[in-house]
């Protein structure tokens, strides 16, 4: 049974969170469905979403680097 772990930060997909995440774990099944034979209701996706102060490139949290962008 695969297992997906998708870690992002929190706000990427914050307009309609659900809808996208759905589309996404549906996409994920049916790409590992055709390379593998593997059943959709066999994968398991799961999203974590991390606050952008909490997710660092390098020495600056995306949260800092965001703000450098505005």
């Amino acid at each position: 049974m695969p297992f997906v772990h998708i870690q992002l930060v929190a706000d990427t997909i914050a307009d309609d969170s659900q809808a996208k995440k759905a589309r996404i774990a549906a996409k994920i099944a049916d790409a590992l469905h055709e390379e593998t034979g593997t059943a959709k209701t066999s994968v398991w996706v799961v999203f974590e979403e991390v606050a952008a102060g909490d997710w660092y490139v390098g020495d600056a949290s995306v949260e800092t680097i965001r703000k450098r962008r505005i």
